[in-house]
């Protein structure tokens, strides 16, 4: 049986920022994957605020270094489209310190980057490997039974696991951690394009996000690549969706009835097969236990509105490992306290914000013909992924505040 200070499951880059770090503090790591990379996968729109746990696991400069060839879209803001009104955000211009820009990726070769940078710093990972079981209460280490493409089986001892394995949320299957989300059922049918765009109003440093012209909960992402192409996408209630229709002819008709939208994709070319993402909102019963902790997506996923999942991946990562380190030197760090807790304010702050955006309150704000320079400000840095800021009072009381400024808008208006 093979020992490693640390196993991660999953080498996204919740798994490569984590190994890094653990890396970076000399120790042992192993990171497993059930998939080969590179692999396509959606969450393109960074946020700025990832940079910063990208610069502190050593994986920026690797980023930086590879955006212009692999299409990377240098990105410093969100602009908003409902019915031929238009607004943005300038992320340079926000509340939070921190980085203000960031890029628009192909998580294919965005994760590639993040793991190969990774195993360079020592990380060893294994593809087409898959955990079957896990033993959290063998003594003084976890014990994980894994499988590899061709059957093999074999076991692999950990003084610590990290899951962070997104979607396949390996340990809340395994453990029964998983709780249902008390989001409402939503699908995403989505895929790249050629954009030919020529529209002159359309700021390739953005991210577009389209409000359906007359259904407001239903709402389009175009996120832009710097090599003409852009993923594209459309988000609804599952029952919004033709289930007689394809996942392309899902969205396009989605696309027909929003002819500002439309028009702007007139001369847009599919250049892979659209695919559809149904009831993706997760969560579990607790985000740590015996030698363990769940990273991003693995323990909560909220919804793709915001572009927060990669965001939340690399902050948990971030809060995780020095507790990690100190639980191997022997200490007993509260993990809720320490990491359950202070990481699930931010998520709630996005989940406030989420909510609100599908209830129509934070469409009220974004799309106010009022705006107050500071107030501006601070819903940028929220927007930027700077949910964790308590100096902010957008995040320190979000439902609050939002509902106030909300009242202010519309008075205005």
């Amino acid at each position: 049986m093979e020992h490693f200070d640390v196993v991660i499951i999953g080498a996204g880059p919740s798994g490569a920022c984590a190994g890094a770090l653990l890396s970076k503090a000399g120790k042992k790591v192993l990171c497993v994957e059930k998939q080969h990379f590179p692999r396509f996968s959606i969450g393109e729109s960074l946020l700025p605020h990832c940079m910063q746990f990208l610069a502190e696991a050593g994986l920026e400069h690797a980023v930086q270094q590879q955006a212009a060839a692999n299409g990377f879209q240098f990105k410093n803001g969100a602009a908003f489209l409902k019915n031929d009104f238009r607004t943005a955000f300038d992320f340079t211009d926000k509340f939070s310190p921190g980085p203000g820009t960031t890029f628009q990726v192909k998580r294919a070769a965005f994760d590639k980057i993040l793991a190969d940078a990774a195993a360079e710093q020592g990380v060893q990972i294994r593809y087409g490997v898959t955990v079957n079981q896990v033993d959290i209460n063998a003594p003084e280490r976890t014990v994980l039974n894994v499988s590899d493409d061709n059957g093999q089986q074999y076991q692999l001892s950990a003084g610590f696991m990290l899951d962070g394995s997104g979607f396949g949320r390996v340990l809340p299957r395994l453990l029964d951690l998983e709780q249902a989300s008390d989001f409402p059922v939503r699908q995403a049918s989505f895929c790249h394009i050629r954009d030919n765009i020529s529209d002159q109003r359309f700021d390739r440093n953005k991210i577009l996000i389209t409000v359906h012209s007359s259904l407001p909960d239903v709402w389009f992402w175009l996120i832009p690549f710097s090599d003409g192409t852009a993923s594209l996408g459309v988000v609804a209630k599952q029952q919004r969706f033709d289930a007689a229709l394809s996942a392309a002819d899902n969205l396009w008709q989605h696309i027909n009835q929003t002819p500002e939208l439309a028009e702007l994709l007139a001369k847009a070319e599919p250049i892979n097969q659209a695919q559809s993402l149904t009831g993706y909102s997760a969560n579990v019963r607790s985000l740590h236990g015996n030698r363990f902790a769940l990273l991003g997506n693995a323990g909560e996923f909220l919804d793709p509105v915001f572009s927060s999942g990669v965001t939340i991946a690399l902050r948990s990562a971030a809060m995780a490992v020095p507790l990690v380190l100190r639980q191997l030197a022997g200490e007993t760090p509260d993990w809720e306290a320490e990491y359950s807790k202070p990481l699930r304010k931010g998520i709630d702050t996005f989940r406030t914000f989420v909510t609100a955006w599908y209830d129509g309150r934070f469409q009220d704000v974004i799309f106010s013909r009022q705006r107050q320079a500071k107030v501006t400000a601070m819903i940028s840095s929220i927007l930027a992924g700077y949910a964790w800021d308590q100096t902010n009072p957008y995040v320190a009381e979000p439902e609050r505040r939002l509902n106030v400024l909300r009242e202010l808008c519309l008075d205005a208006e």
